[in-house]
């Protein structure tokens, strides 16, 4: 489908009322938006090209069912390893925010891996992906089910220092939420290729993370904008039922 350009405007819409006014300033803002798309290019290929990241250990975690209806046992022994299903991929782990001294789950890192959910069968097409958290494999199965997280290994990496060495959960059990990625080399050493968490800096604690969320990027289309709107378990997902149990408030990061 062609779009004309007129007098060096790109028109997003065939409306005949739009004023100049609007115009102009939208014209002000494709501009803009070209340049931070541009600006996210060269973000991304200044990661593609880190230097070799440190070689890891082979971490162990325990792992239940593939479906979660079938249950929560046999809980199973899994090595880091073991989660690269093939040669030339890279392993993307989301650290989720429960387990410890986080005794409910994260709202927004459920938020988060509600997203990844309905998008692992496309991701899983270049990279594998997991979702990884310090609490137990049935505690965190049962959250699992309540979200119907159903296209995501769940791990639990309680008995390991995988969350501490990669920061995402301090000596005393705190937790926080970390996107991980990992590869492995054709000798097979493991290593951390790069890892991002919400805070970025003093005066940005939870912007980090935002790429991965889509619910924020749609708000930003909005007028209204994201605000101060914050993820909660107050609105069930659809296949809620009335009868699920509810989840005490508790703010993360």
């Amino acid at each position: 489908m062609a779009h004309e350009t007129i007098d060096t405007t790109l028109p997003q819409t065939n409306l005949p009322n739009e004023s100049g006014e609007y115009l102009a300033k939208r014209e002000e803002l494709r501009l803009a938006e070209i340049e931070l798309m541009r600006q996210r290019e060269r973000v991304a290929e200044l990661r593609r090209h880190l230097p070799q990241g440190a070689a890891i250990q082979d971490y162990v975690f325990e792992e239940g069912p593939a479906n979660l209806d079938a249950g929560d046992a046999p809980i199973r022994a899994v090595r880091l390893s073991e989660l690269f299903t093939g040669s030339n991929r890279s392993l993307v782990v989301y650290h989720f925010m429960y387990g410890k001294k986080q005794t409910n789950p994260c709202p927004m890192c459920t938020l988060i891996i509600d997203g990844w959910n309905g998008a692992a069968h496309h991701v899983t097409q270049n990279a594998d992906v997991v979702i990884v958290a310090a609490a137990d494999p049935i505690t965190l199965r049962a959250h699992a089910r309540k979200r119907v997280w159903d296209n995501l290994r769940l791990l639990s990496c309680g008995a390991n220092t995988f969350k501490f060495d990669l920061r995402s959960e301090d000596r005393e059990g705190n937790q926080d939420s970390t996107v991980s990625v990992f590869t492995r080399d054709s000798d097979g050493t493991l290593r951390h290729f790069y890892s991002a968490h919400p805070r970025m800096s003093e005066d940005i604690k939870e912007r980090g993370l935002d790429l991965l969320c889509p619910v924020y990027n749609i708000l930003d289309l909005t007028p209204q904008g994201r605000g101060d709107w914050y993820a909660s378990f107050d609105y069930p997902p659809k296949l809620y039922t009335s009868n699920e149990p509810k989840y005490d408030k508790q703010h993360c990061h």
